[in-house]
């Protein structure tokens, strides 16, 4: 039986991810990584934690292998399965079994999405024993010292049967983010799109008006990225009302009388 080989340049960044720091998370990540101690990362959808952990896996010169969370996502996904491939059985490794043996970061977002039994085979990795169980092949994987698990989730979504335990959230060094400062955002949104500075405040102006919807019929308010997405649609021709409508408001509710209600308040900016 064989086993399918790595290939970890495939995971590292090489060109520097824009990314603009909103504290010192940059400086707690890189005393994590030297320490071996794994980051859990909590924040609102949008907010910048994917481009954070892109950013730290150049910085870090690291591979980075991300792993989008979802309700179907079991241990076998992310440790491993055999494979009958050519007429024979191949052991291929999953994704966080590929950044044990590289020695890279290993990001699964928003973990509380996937399965309970995912979180039990997380455990080992992300305490002083840093070794990955591989039932299957008999094989206890130990973690290099380059090795680094980070995990996010959105606490704004949480419930009894989603809520991440104790057990799991004390493993963890964590890191709160949420939205940028005014000017930050701004400032932001420019980089990102090349949209001139009086847009780029109308925008983040319209994210907080529906930030604080939150609650208020909306589950949550204008991300980060969803103002990105509205200035790039500016930047190409589409008229501001427009790109506010289709990639904000659309993307934020299905409701009619919300959908109105976010369409007035950038029409009101715009």
């Amino acid at each position: 039986m064989q086993a399918k080989a790595l290939k970890p340049e495939e995971y590292f960044i090489e060109d520097e991810p824009y990314y603009e720091p909103v504290g010192d998370e940059i400086e707690v990540f890189e005393a994590a990584y030297r320490n071996g101690l794994p980051v859990l990362l909590k924040g609102p959808t949008g907010c910048g934690k994917t481009r954070f952990m892109e950013h730290m896996a150049w910085r870090l010169k690291r591979p980075l292998i991300t792993v989008s969370c979802h309700d179907d996502l079991t241990a076998s996904d992310l440790v491993g399965r055999y494979l009958v491939t050519g007429g024979e059985t191949v052991w291929v490794d999953g994704p966080l079994a590929r950044a044990v043996r590289s020695g890279g970061i290993c990001y699964l977002d928003e973990v509380v999405e996937a399965r309970k039994d995912t979180t039990v085979v997380i455990h080992p990795l992300a305490d002083d024993r840093r070794v990955l169980p591989i039932e299957k092949r008999g094989e206890l994987l130990a973690a290099s010292p380059e090795f680094c698990l980070a995990i996010s989730y959105n606490p704004g979504y949480q419930s009894v049967l989603k809520d991440l335990k104790q057990s799991t959230r004390q493993r963890f060094v964590a890191l709160e983010f949420d939205y940028p400062e005014v000017e930050l955002e701004q400032r932001i949104v420019r980089s990102e799109t090349g949209v001139e500075a009086a847009v780029a405040e109308k925008l983040v102006k319209f994210a907080h008006m529906t930030r604080n919807l939150k609650g208020s019929g909306l589950d949550e308010g204008a991300s980060t990225r969803l103002l990105v997405h509205a200035a790039k649609l500016i930047a190409g021709g589409i008229a501001p009302v427009t790109a506010c409508r289709t990639a904000v408001a659309q993307a934020l509710t299905d409701d009619p009388e919300m959908l109105a209600a976010v369409n007035e308040l950038s029409a009101s900016l715009f």
